[in-house]
């Protein structure tokens, strides 16, 4: 039996989760559901099947965020891909086959998203395995969810010619209307289109050939010339914005004439909303989920999602309600959906908000944008033991730094001296500098910039252990 290559596409950006969710740490990389996160949850769930280590695809900009999160896991030897930009899952899972099969092996790709649910693992486990025979038979196996509603979100497979454990898929159908889900669900014949893969890696590729030459190529030219940093492998960026941008789904597999289904029954949802959140998670007798510090009264069927302070509510239903340190939404669940238009908003107006959370998370530790004011900031910064951040030097900005706990290993010009609690140093406008923890405990302290531009662009880096001098 043919061992399995995870292929794990960690690129989404999940809008509609927001505040939770931003650009810069989307709902793959949050914990949602138990403490570990969506990432991790992918990863952790294939335990028991044979298998190579993983394949991740990011892009560049959480290329940290995801290494730091398979270390957590003891998943260290996956490999990480980063895509240069958006170009949709099929040229991803192009660079993935190509990847897979870089060393003259030809393993079967599992293709599954990172920021989906799945709490039947058994289940899960089974429909891989029923997935198998008919992936090694030279078939393009999709797992289609058995659906529990008239669900108008995703799209539908419909199941043709029974093959083994699977089905010849007979076609994929777009999101329909209400009473089109209905009669679908009625029929028995559909399933969710769940966005999940079992394939050779040669045999997509093949079909890739047939069906989309130009990807191909560009993936391939993209893949020719790559270059190793750190735990990462970054394709060539100008081959592969040559690439069409399209899905699997419309790029092959509406196309082959080998797509296969395998039903999948293992209470999966892809959190794409808070009410879908909302129907997963744990309630109380009153239909309500809450999460963080909250005191309710007469509340009904309503999700409150607090993470830094005391909520209350009184008198509601059939709410969404999330705070976070810098925003705060409340919606109805039926509208949950359009959350994504305040989220458009926010970049139009290029509000922070869109972006990033208050606090922001780098190689070497956090950062948290306590204040800000006309010619000030103030953070508060957490290194991580025995991390360092680069050597640089601000053009338009002095910065004075108070240690709160830990020891700090300050390079200040020609200068390299120990700060420990209670103490302060200064560094004037043009100094070149570096903070670095030397001890066994985080570092955690406190930095007031002063200056005419306190932007994270006025950075100018000589040294740096993550690779961005």
């Amino acid at each position: 039996m043919s061992l399995i290559q995870p292929v794990l596409m960690a690129g989404g950006n999940g809008t509609r989760l927001w505040p939770l969710s931003r650009q810069l740490r989307p709902k793959q990389f949050l914990s949602l559901h138990d403490d570990n996160t969506m990432l991790q949850n992918t990863l952790t769930r294939l335990e028991g099947l044979k298998q190579h280590p993983a394949i991740v695809i990011c892009n560049e900009e959480h290329r940290f965020l995801v290494a730091e999160q398979l270390r957590q896991v003891s998943a260290n030897s996956a490999r990480i891909l980063l895509e240069p930009m958006g170009r949709n899952t099929a040229p991803a899972i192009a660079l993935a086959a190509l990847a897979a099969t870089d060393q003259e092996e030809d393993p079967l790709l599992l293709v599954l998203a990172a920021d989906h649910l799945i709490q039947d693992i058994d289940k899960f486990h089974n429909s891989i395995a029923h997935a198998i025979p008919l992936a090694e038979e030279g078939h393009l196996v999709t797992f289609g969810i058995v659906p529990s509603h008239a669900e108008t979100g995703y799209g539908y497979i419909q199941q043709g010619q029974e093959m083994g454990k699977g089905f010849k898929v007979k076609r994929f159908v777009e999101k329909p209307d209400g009473a089109t889900a209905a009669t679908y669900l009625a029929s028995g014949e559909y399933l969710w289109n769940s966005g999940m893969f079992l394939f050779r890696a040669s045999l997509y590729l093949a079909e890739l050939e047939e069906h989309q030459p130009k990807m191909l190529n560009a993936c391939r030219a993209a893949m020719a010339v790559t270059a190793d940093d750190l735990d990462f492998t970054r394709v060539n960026a100008e081959a592969f914005a040559q690439s069409p941008n399209e899905s699997i789904d419309y790029a092959v597999m509406e196309k082959t004439d080998k797509a296969v289904v395998v039903p999948l029954d293992a209470r999966w949802s892809d959190i794409g909303s808070w009410s879908s959140l909302w129907d997963v998670s744990d309630k109380c007798g009153a239909g309500n989920s809450y999460h963080g510090d909250v005191l309710h009264e007469d509340t009904h069927n309503t999700l409150v999602w607090s993470e830094n302070r005391l909520v209350a509510t009184v008198g509601v239903e059939d709410l969404v309600i999330v705070e976070t340190k810098d925003a705060v939404l409340v919606a109805h669940k039926d509208k949950a959906q359009d959350v994504k238009k305040i989220v458009q908003q926010l970049k139009e107006q290029e509000r922070p908000e869109f972006k990033n959370h208050r606090e922001v998370y780098r190689p070497w530790g956090i950062y948290d944008s306590l204040a800000t004011g006309n010619r000030y900031q103030v953070k508060c910064i957490t290194v991580k033991p025995g991390a360092k951040l680069s050597v640089q030097m601000h053009h338009h900005r002095a910065e004075h730094w108070v240690v709160v706990s830990g020891t700090a290993e300050v390079t200040n010009g020609e200068k390299t001296y120990l700060v420990t609690e209670n103490e302060s140093t200064y560094i004037p406008i043009g100094q070149v500098h570096a903070l670095q923890n030397p001890g066994v405990i985080p570092l955690e302290l406190i930095e007031v910039q002063s200056g005419s531009y306190l932007g994270e662009d006025d950075i100018v880096r000589y040294k740096d252990n993550y690779g961005r001098a």
